[in-house]
Protein backbone atom coordinates (compact mmCIF):
# COMPACT_ATOMS: atom_id res chain seq x y z
CA UNK A 1 0.00 0.00 0.00
CA UNK A 2 1.41 3.38 -0.96
CA UNK A 3 1.00 6.16 1.56
CA UNK A 4 0.47 9.90 1.64
CA UNK A 5 4.25 10.30 1.72
CA UNK A 6 6.18 9.61 -1.47
CA UNK A 7 8.40 6.53 -1.12
CA UNK A 8 6.84 5.29 2.11
CA UNK A 9 5.35 1.85 1.58
CA UNK A 10 3.15 0.11 4.13
CA UNK A 11 2.62 -3.59 3.58
CA UNK A 12 0.25 -5.35 5.95
CA UNK A 13 1.68 -8.72 6.88
CA UNK A 14 -0.06 -12.07 6.64
CA UNK A 15 0.29 -14.68 9.32
CA UNK A 16 0.45 -18.32 8.23
CA UNK A 17 -0.80 -20.67 10.96
CA UNK A 18 -0.63 -24.40 11.42
CA UNK A 19 -0.45 -26.87 14.32
CA UNK A 20 3.15 -25.88 15.11
CA UNK A 21 2.47 -22.14 15.47
CA UNK A 22 2.76 -19.34 12.93
CA UNK A 23 5.11 -17.79 10.39
CA UNK A 24 5.17 -14.33 8.80
CA UNK A 25 7.33 -13.09 5.93
CA UNK A 26 8.81 -9.76 7.00
CA UNK A 27 10.21 -8.85 3.61
CA UNK A 28 10.91 -10.28 0.20
CA UNK A 29 13.46 -8.83 -2.19
CA UNK A 30 10.97 -9.14 -5.06
CA UNK A 31 8.53 -6.90 -3.16
CA UNK A 32 10.80 -4.12 -1.87
CA UNK A 33 13.28 -3.33 -4.65
CA UNK A 34 17.05 -3.68 -4.77
CA UNK A 35 17.88 -0.22 -3.35
CA UNK A 36 16.02 -1.03 -0.17
CA UNK A 37 17.43 -4.50 0.46
CA UNK A 38 18.75 -4.76 4.02
CA UNK A 39 22.42 -5.16 4.89
CA UNK A 40 21.82 -5.38 8.64
CA UNK A 41 18.93 -5.87 11.03
CA UNK A 42 18.10 -5.56 14.69
CA UNK A 43 15.23 -6.07 17.10
CA UNK A 44 14.42 -3.55 19.83
CA UNK A 45 12.17 -3.87 22.87
CA UNK A 46 10.24 -0.74 23.83
CA UNK A 47 8.35 -0.42 27.08
CA UNK A 48 4.79 0.97 27.29
CA UNK A 49 4.62 4.76 26.95
CA UNK A 50 8.19 5.03 25.67
CA UNK A 51 9.06 7.01 22.53
CA UNK A 52 11.90 6.32 20.08
CA UNK A 53 12.79 9.21 17.79
CA UNK A 54 11.95 11.26 15.92
CA UNK A 55 14.99 11.24 13.67
CA UNK A 56 15.81 10.94 9.98
CA UNK A 57 18.58 9.63 7.77
CA UNK A 58 20.34 11.29 4.85
CA UNK A 59 21.09 8.05 2.96
CA UNK A 60 19.59 5.13 4.88
CA UNK A 61 16.27 3.43 4.19
CA UNK A 62 14.66 1.60 7.11
CA UNK A 63 12.33 -1.37 6.88
CA UNK A 64 10.41 -1.51 10.16
CA UNK A 65 8.24 -4.50 11.05
CA UNK A 66 5.62 -4.21 13.77
CA UNK A 67 4.13 -7.54 14.83
CA UNK A 68 3.50 -7.09 18.57
CA UNK A 69 3.17 -8.15 21.26
CA UNK A 70 2.11 -4.53 21.79
CA UNK A 71 0.76 -1.66 19.68
CA UNK A 72 2.91 1.18 18.36
CA UNK A 73 1.95 4.56 16.94
CA UNK A 74 4.31 5.27 14.05
CA UNK A 75 4.80 8.94 13.11
CA UNK A 76 6.16 9.93 9.69
CA UNK A 77 6.90 13.41 8.30
CA UNK A 78 8.16 14.13 4.78
CA UNK A 79 11.11 16.50 5.27
CA UNK A 80 12.39 16.31 1.66
CA UNK A 81 12.01 19.69 -0.04
CA UNK A 82 12.24 18.05 -3.48
CA UNK A 83 9.43 15.57 -2.71
CA UNK A 84 5.94 15.97 -4.16
CA UNK A 85 4.61 15.21 -0.66
CA UNK A 86 6.95 17.57 1.26
CA UNK A 87 5.31 18.59 4.54
CA UNK A 88 2.87 15.67 4.65
CA UNK A 89 2.65 13.64 7.83
CA UNK A 90 0.92 10.42 8.80
CA UNK A 91 0.30 8.39 11.96
CA UNK A 92 -0.31 4.65 11.88
CA UNK A 93 -1.21 2.30 14.75
CA UNK A 94 0.56 -0.97 14.07
CA UNK A 95 1.59 -4.10 15.92
CA UNK A 96 -0.37 -6.66 17.82
CA UNK A 97 -3.69 -6.17 15.99
CA UNK A 98 -2.32 -4.88 12.67
CA UNK A 99 0.95 -6.42 11.57
CA UNK A 100 2.86 -4.35 9.04
CA UNK A 101 6.19 -3.75 7.37
CA UNK A 102 6.92 -0.09 6.61
CA UNK A 103 9.63 1.19 4.27
CA UNK A 104 10.90 4.61 5.37
CA UNK A 105 13.14 6.32 2.79
CA UNK A 106 15.90 8.86 3.54
CA UNK A 107 14.63 12.31 4.50
CA UNK A 108 11.42 11.03 6.05
CA UNK A 109 11.46 11.84 9.75
CA UNK A 110 10.21 8.92 11.79
CA UNK A 111 9.57 7.87 15.35
CA UNK A 112 7.24 5.65 17.27
CA UNK A 113 5.64 5.25 20.67
CA UNK A 114 4.52 2.07 22.39
CA UNK A 115 0.86 2.91 23.06
CA UNK A 116 0.05 -0.58 24.34
CA UNK A 117 0.11 -1.91 27.89
CA UNK A 118 3.07 -4.28 27.58
CA UNK A 119 6.59 -4.42 26.23
CA UNK A 120 6.68 -4.54 22.43
CA UNK A 121 9.21 -5.64 19.83
CA UNK A 122 10.14 -3.81 16.63
CA UNK A 123 12.28 -5.35 13.91
CA UNK A 124 14.30 -3.04 11.66
CA UNK A 125 16.31 -3.98 8.59
CA UNK A 126 18.36 -1.09 7.19
CA UNK A 127 20.00 -0.85 3.80
CA UNK A 128 23.12 0.78 5.34
CA UNK A 129 25.42 -0.44 8.09
CA UNK A 130 25.12 1.50 11.34
CA UNK A 131 28.25 3.71 11.52
CA UNK A 132 29.55 2.08 8.32
CA UNK A 133 31.95 -0.80 7.76
CA UNK A 134 33.52 -1.77 11.09
CA UNK A 135 31.57 1.05 12.78
CA UNK A 136 34.24 3.51 11.56
CA UNK A 137 32.07 6.14 9.84
CA UNK A 138 29.77 8.90 11.08
CA UNK A 139 26.28 7.70 11.99
CA UNK A 140 23.70 8.66 9.35
CA UNK A 141 21.19 10.18 11.73
CA UNK A 142 19.67 13.62 12.25
CA UNK A 143 18.11 13.62 15.70
CA UNK A 144 15.08 15.80 16.35
CA UNK A 145 14.01 14.41 19.73
CA UNK A 146 16.22 16.71 21.81
CA UNK A 147 15.35 19.91 19.90
CA UNK A 148 12.60 21.73 21.81
CA UNK A 149 11.90 23.86 18.70
CA UNK A 150 11.55 20.88 16.38
CA UNK A 151 8.33 20.75 14.37
CA UNK A 152 8.44 16.95 14.69
CA UNK A 153 6.66 16.06 17.92
CA UNK A 154 5.40 12.76 19.24
CA UNK A 155 2.39 13.06 21.54
CA UNK A 156 2.85 12.11 25.18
Amino acid sequence: MKSEIEGVIVRYLKQYNDDRGWLVELFRQDEIGSGVCPVMSYVSLTRPGIVRGPHEHKDQTDLFCFIGPSTFRLYLWDNRKESSTFGNSIKLDLGEDRWAAVIVPPGVVHGYKNIGSRDGLVYNAANRLYAGEGRNEPVDEIRHEDDTNSPFKIEN
